[in-house]
Order: structure tokens, then C-alpha cells, then sequence
């Protein structure tokens, strides 16, 4: 007997449907926020704040920082590792059914998959995006990236004070990118002659890493384009007095030829 195959017209007619259903979700989940940067929030299209149980909060923050479409075990398995499988599975379908009413359009789901609504917006990804931006040399960049707001957007740790092993893994690798891109920033501004925008974006850069060189660097190179070769001084000795405090370390060569450039007769240390 020849096996029956499947009827090809109802395949596309269920796909369909699945499409207008995923496309239906999307847009009512238009205008929806979704911050992770310092304390998680979600947030409605009219700004109303909406709290959410900590399981579901977790499952919105693991789609938004994933960014693409995961499998339902990928996902239990990631935000429940030290249960059985069951368990995990159990737990996931709770903190969907936990999430209120206008809350779930935020997640598109099907039998075995699930991600972030295409209408939420994140401010991660704008963050990452206007990180990126400031790194590469041809991309055009616009008032905004060069703003008081572009350095508070790159100021703000991802979740940190989450201590999951999935967040953990992301907040160093933004904590990294944002780093770089103050400092890039940084000169930016330099180049602008834009001083004070400079220094808060150099000490923004400096306060998340106190023990990072390149941004006191940087924040050197702002007070001597200004021509303020005190202040310079000062804070590649505050720098030198804290990295031998902590580390037993000295500033490198490069750091020193820094300075000694525009003052020859100081002698570091």
C-alpha cells in the first residue's frame, strides 16, 4: 500500500495561519518597552509600568538579550539548569501563563518555539546599536550619537544585579562594548572641540572601570587638548596611586609618554 501523502493546499493554509497569528501578536505588542539596562522594567504603549512575577521577568530578558527565535527546551533548559528537564519544561510553561493578558503579546509562541514580539523595543539593542555606530570609522553618525544622552545610553550596566549564569556572560560583553565606545566617544568629542561633553563621557568610561587604562588615557587626552596639563597630571597620578594600591602595578610606557610630551620635566611616581 502507498503511504498517503500529506495534502499540500491544508500545509499552507496552516502556515498561513500561523504567520497572520505571529504577524497579529507583533503588532499588538507595538509600543511596548522592555529596559534592561540597570533595573528591569516593562513598560506599555501609554507608559504604564506593569509588574511581572521574577520567572517571567527572566523569560522576557533571556528572549530580549538571545534576539532570535528559541526552542521552548533551549530556553527551560537555560533559565532553569539545576532541575530536571521536566521540571524546567513545567516551570517555562508556568511563567508564560503567569505573564498578564497584555503582557504575553509580547512573545510570539508556538508549540516549540518562542522569542520576543517584533513591537517590543529593548533598550539594549538601541544601546548596542549606537555602540557599534561609534566603533566603525564609515558609519555616519548623527547629533544624537554624539549627545549627553548617547553617553547616559553607555553609562548603565546590563542587569547587575542578576547573577545568572546567561546574564553574567551578556552583561561582560556589553560591559566591554560600552567601554570602547565611551572612549570613542570620547575622541569624537574631542575632535569637536566639545570639552565638557568629552570629560563626562571619558569619566563615565572611568568610573566603570577605575583600574582601566585606556579610559584614564582617554580622559588625559581630553584635559590636554584643552590645555589643562594640570589636571592631566592629576589624573595619571591618581591612577598610578590606585593601580599600585590594587594591583602592584605601574602605568605603562605609553600612558607615561602621555604625559611626559607636554611636560618633559615631570618625573611620574
Amino acid at each position: 500500500m502507498r503511504d498517503e501523502q500529506p495534502d499540500s493546499s491544508a500545509m499552507s493554509l496552516r502556515t498561513d495561519a500561523r504567520r497572520r497569528a505571529m504577524m497579529s501578536q507583533a503588532a499588538s505588542a507595538s509600543g511596548m518597552r522592555l529596559c534592561l539596562l540597570g533595573t528591569f522594567r516593562f513598560s506599555t504603549a501609554n507608559d504604564a509600568f506593569v509588574s511581572l512575577p521574577g520567572a517571567s521577568q527572566r523569560l522576557l530578558a533571556f528572549l530580549a538579550l538571545r534576539n532570535r527565535t528559541m526552542t521552548r527546551t533551549a530556553t527551560a533548559g537555560a533559565l532553569w539548569p539545576n532541575v530536571t528537564d521536566a521540571h524546567a519544561y513545567a516551570s517555562l510553561r508556568s511563567a508564560i501563563s503567569r505573564l498578564a493578558k497584555i503582557t504575553r503579546d509580547a512573545i510570539r509562541v508556538t508549540v516549540h518555539e518562542l522569542c520576543l514580539g517584533d513591537g517590543v523595543s529593548v533598550d539594549m539593542h538601541t544601546s548596542q546599536g549606537l555602540a557599534h555606530r561609534l566603533l566603525d570609522c564609515a558609519a555616519v553618525k548623527g547629533p544624537a550619537d554624539l549627545s549627553e544622552a548617547a553617553v547616559s545610553a553607555l553609562s548603565v550596566d546590563l542587569l547587575p544585579d542578576w547573577y545568572d549564569d546567561w546574564v553574567v556572560i551578556e552583561a561582560e560583553a556589553w560591559h566591554q562594548l560600552r567601554l570602547h565606545a565611551l572612549e570613542a566617544l570620547t575622541e569624537l568629542l574631542v575632535a569637536q572641540r566639545r570639552f565638557g561633553d568629552a570629560t563626562s563621557s571619558a569619566l563615565a568610561a572611568v568610573q566603570a572601570d577605575p583600574l582601566r587604562e585606556s579610559s584614564h588615557a582617554a580622559l588625559i587626552r581630553v584635559h590636554l587638548a584643552e590645555g589643562n596639563q594640570s589636571e592631566a597630571l592629576s589624573v595619571f597620578r591618581r591612577y598610578q596611586l590606585v593601580l599600585r594600591a590594587e594591583l602592584g602595578l605601574e602605568p605603562t610606557r605609553g600612558l607615561r609618554d602621555l604625559i611626559a610630551e607636554t611636560h618633559a620635566t615631570v618625573t611620574p611616581g
